[in-house]
């Protein structure tokens, strides 16, 4: 939900665009492979669901929001509007960039684990966010900057403006997998078994 919010921001690192969110939203990959490590693939999808969830809420209220009528006095109430008003279109585009991205993560950290259970866990993160990031990526830039800002009320970038966003977006990522790849040794190995 933060990182959605922080997607109403471009935020410029020489050549390359990264949306605010990514900051943050990044390490949810690898946080995502804790739960899947220590929980297994059932809470790692469930995770992603309730994540998609409260997004949908999130939007909803703050679309609702932006639509009520402000005091004259209150010099932000269109500028409020206006930067709030495109949080749907981001959402939507980071629920299906979400859901498109992560169920890949989960499903290669998965093979990678059952097949090749002697490599090294740090492998199974690697292998996992190096399809899952650019994939993200991808998606919710186009998404997000291009396609579904005019549905509702904003205006697209330049289709020019999506590479250095992917760009941006995949080099940040690959940055914070690196750095956060020790953490999935703090969890044990260990799936926990849902009874029916």
């Amino acid at each position: 939900m933060i990182a959605d919010v922080g997607a109403t921001k471009l935020v410029s690192f020489g050549p390359y665009l990264i949306p605010g969110g990514s900051l943050i939203f990044a390490l949810t990959f690898t946080i995502r492979d804790i739960i899947h490590k220590r929980l297994g693939r059932e809470w790692a999808r469930a995770a992603i669901v309730s994540a998609a969830l409260l997004n949908i809420l999130m939007a909803v209220f703050l679309a609702w929001v932006a639509s009520l009528p402000y005091p004259p006095f209150f010099e932000l109430g269109e500028a409020w509007g206006m930067i709030f008003a495109i949080i749907p279109a981001i959402t939507i585009a980071s629920i299906v960039a979400e859901v498109v991205s992560e169920s890949t993560d989960t499903e290669i950290y998965h093979l990678v684990k059952t097949r090749l259970p002697a490599w090294p866990q740090w492998t199974r993160v690697l292998f996992s966010n190096a399809v899952a990031l650019p994939l993200d990526s991808l998606i919710f830039a186009s998404l997000a900057f291009i396609l579904l800002p005019p549905l509702f009320g904003g205006e697209a970038l330049p289709l020019a403006a999506l590479w250095p966003i992917v760009a941006g977006q995949v080099i940040f990522k690959v940055i914070v997998t690196v750095v956060s790849l020790p953490l999935i040794y703090t969890v044990p190995d260990r799936e926990i078994v849902l009874t029916e």
